[in-house]
């Protein structure tokens, strides 16, 4: 057993030493297995529980429908989320090399995820950071992505190790910042963006979640956090701007939460998809 293996929870009777990712070698470019990934795009937040998961496969899904050819890279290792997003439960596997077979939606989004290696879905994930950093590593340059138009990595939120790593090993294009229109979220969008700054890579642009609640009787919006001025003066700040304003809908979060995000309506994210669009297209 590898060292990687060696700092893993779940060495003892695991089943998948085969095709664990975490196992040691080199990391490969994707080209090097006859993967080809146009563009690049992280999906970021500077904090927890503001929807960068939904946003990813939000904006996975309208990019599919647009005919663009969609990988996902769940990289948010602590906290997995986008296999139940697509209802993916297969565990991947690996061929001889070592490459991994990436998950396919019933649209034929490609995703890789830590959850989609564990027996236990529920097990935490209680890794080092040198294990965690490996991992993403190798999602990137051990997996069979194909030709690719675009890959949406789905980042940890905050500023910390697995966001350097994927920063530092992994071609970016540019990141999607998520946050909530509150007071504070400007000083943490900043420390997002300074991140991706020292590291010289663009915001592309910001999306606000859960802006409003639509009154299911009279149709008015219900402002949660204020008037949204907040989060417009830190995309301002940050010298970008708001693409989209996701409102608080429980019929969509049903359908994220139930692996039905495939379901979602085609005018959610219009602003996000067509700047992935055109970054593509350049």
């Amino acid at each position: 057993m590898s060292s990687a293996c060696e700092s893993c929870a779940h060495k003892d009777g695991c089943t998948s030493q085969s095709t664990c990712p975490s196992l040691n070698g080199p990391v490969k470019d994707p080209l090097a297995n006859g993967s080809s990934v146009k563009t690049v795009i992280g999906i970021a937040s500077g904090k927890g529980g503001v929807g960068k998961s939904f946003v990813t496969s939000v904006l996975a899904v309208g990019l599919a429908r647009k005919g663009y050819k969609v990988g996902i890279m769940d990289a948010d290792v602590t906290g997995p989320s986008i296999p139940q997003s697509f209802g993916l439960k297969d565990n991947l596997m690996a061929n001889d090399e070592q490459i991994i077979e990436p998950a396919v939606t019933s649209t034929g989004i490609k995703a890789v995820s830590v959850n989609l290696l564990l027996e236990n879905k529920e097990a935490p994930v209680i890794w080092r950071g040198p294990v965690l950093n490996s991992l993403v590593k190798q999602f990137w340059g051990q997996v069979n992505w194909g030709p690719l138009d675009v890959l949406l990595i789905d980042m940890p939120p905050g500023t910390g190790d697995v966001p350097l790593t994927v920063f530092q090993s992994i071609p970016l294009d540019g990141i999607v910042l998520v946050a909530t229109s509150q007071d504070l979220v400007s000083m943490i969008v900043n420390k997002a963006r300074n991140m991706a700054s020292m590291m010289n890579v663009p915001v592309l642009g910001m999306v606000e979640n859960m802006s409003f609640i639509k009154c299911p009787h009279c149709g008015d919006e219900i402002r949660l956090y204020g008037d949204g001025s907040s989060i417009e003066k830190s995309a301002k700040e940050i010298g970008s701007r708001v693409l989209d304003k996701l409102p608080l809908d429980p019929e969509v979060t049903k359908l994220v939460d139930s692996g039905n995000a495939e379901m979602v309506a085609e005018d959610l994210l219009s602003g996000a998809v067509e700047m992935a669009a055109g970054l593509i297209s350049k």
